[in-house]
């Protein structure tokens, strides 16, 4: 299973790549299992740059269906667009336009193990957690130890926690970084009209170096 990604799209950037998944932690878990193709929607945290760890509830059929080592792949994918021809400003001159959709995705294949002990589930939880709370609360941050702790053992009860070890990531931006210079700052300037400012921004960084061929 893989990706159409034309060169020019390829994300190369650790960093960006990095970036993509804290910034979309939601991502579409998708094994293969003798009932055919499952897709499920987990945030996901990477420790490292070579592991995924995230829970699922122990009702969720996945660790039952899909046995240790398998193979899954994580997709995750940030802000994105439709992009209207009537952007470019090269379209009065001749109408060699059609309609486009901007937008980052992350691919991470890996093998996925359950881990159903309670060291393992809490130590998924409270990075996961840490990570969120840290971001949205500072110094407010919600932690483990502010729930009662035999609440928080029978929350626990209820999820079985996993890692992923990464074996490959294949990642794409595509942000119209192929188009004129004139057209893609159009493109850019027509999606901050509309209130698309994260799709905006990224493409903002990707500028065109030279007119397009």
């Amino acid at each position: 299973m893989t990706m159409y990604l034309p060169a020019h799209f390829a994300e190369t950037n650790d960093e960006e790549i990095a970036a993509i998944l804290a910034d979309a932690p939601l991502a579409a878990l998708v094994a293969v299992t003798d009932e055919g193709l499952v897709a499920n929607h987990i945030p996901l945290l990477a420790e490292g740059a070579d592991t995924l760890i995230g829970h699922v509830a122990l009702a969720n059929d996945l660790h039952r269906l899909v046995p240790d080592g398998a193979s899954v792949l994580a997709i995750f994918r940030r802000d994105d667009a439709y992009v209207t021809p009537n952007s470019y400003p090269t379209k009065a001159a001749h109408h060699r336009h059609v309609p486009t959709w901007n937008y980052q995705a992350v691919h991470v294949h890996g093998l996925i193990t359950f881990q159903h002990d309670e060291k393992a589930k809490r130590r998924a939880v409270g990075m996961l957690t840490a990570w969120h709370e840290r971001h949205l609360n500072g110094e407010t941050a919600w932690r483990m130890a502010d729930a009662p702790a035999n609440y928080m053992a029978t929350m626990l009860t209820n999820i079985v926690a996993f890692r992923i070890a990464i074996t490959r990531v294949i990642a794409k931006s595509k942000l119209s970084q192929n188009r004129e210079p004139i057209d893609h700052q159009g493109a850019v300037e027509n999606l901050m009209s509309r209130g698309k400012a994260g799709i905006a921004a990224a493409m903002v960084k990707r500028r065109p170096r030279k007119t397009a061929p």
